[in-house]
């Protein structure tokens, strides 16, 4: 009975050992990919983005001060990042994960030295008197961080950032309105793009 006993163990032990470790690494591999992608962007976040900047270029397109001008586009820049990442925070709670974990981390890293240059030059071309070129470097530089940082979440959203660049190039090449531009890119992609990541990525 022990011979047999032992026969036994011996030849289920391995498979099951075997079994559980294919298990562990299988466990282990879908964890490491879905970590590095970024799922928490919400479709929501940017319908509400792309919802507040049509009234912002209307307004923004009545006013006949550069001052003024850009303190609309300064104020929506305000409203539509307080509704887009309030709404990530809550769809990443929802999800159980956090802002910055290591994928978060790398889509931040990506996407904010693009918006910080971004920054310096609305300052410096608004000190020169040079506000005309701000709406193609809006549109230019955010698509570009959307684009780099993209990588690191759902393959739309480098495809938005690209359709950003295209506005920007019809803003500096072409005589296109810069108003209607920006309605177009942070209005209009925004809420198309917000409605594609809610429906197909889970809000």
């Amino acid at each position: 009975m022990k011979q047999s006993d032992n026969k036994e163990t011996g030849s289920t032990s391995p498979v099951s050992l075997n079994q559980r470790a294919e298990d562990n690494l299988r466990f282990i591999r879908d964890t490491m990919e879905g970590a590095s992608v970024f799922t928490g962007v919400s479709g929501m976040g940017y319908m509400g983005a792309g919802l507040s900047a049509l009234p912002a270029a209307w307004l923004a397109a009545q006013q006949t001060s550069d001052a003024a001008w850009i303190m609309v586009w300064m104020l929506e820049l305000v409203i539509a990042t307080a509704i887009a990442f309030s709404l990530l925070l809550r769809k990443t709670a929802r999800q159980g994960k956090s802002v910055l974990n290591a994928s978060g981390r790398k889509l931040l890293l990506a996407f904010l030295p693009t918006m910080a240059v971004g920054a310096l030059l609305t300052l410096s071309y608004f000190l020169q008197g040079r506000v005309s070129l701000l709406p193609g470097i809006w549109l230019g530089l955010y698509g570009a961080a959307v684009m780099t940082a993209g990588v690191w979440s759902v393959r739309a959203i480098p495809v938005m950032g690209a359709l950003f660049m295209m506005l920007a190039a019809g803003v500096l090449l072409a005589a296109v309105p810069a108003d209607l531009m920006l309605a177009l890119g942070f209005g209009g992609l925004h809420i198309i793009f917000g409605f594609w990541i809610w429906r197909y990525h889970g809000g």
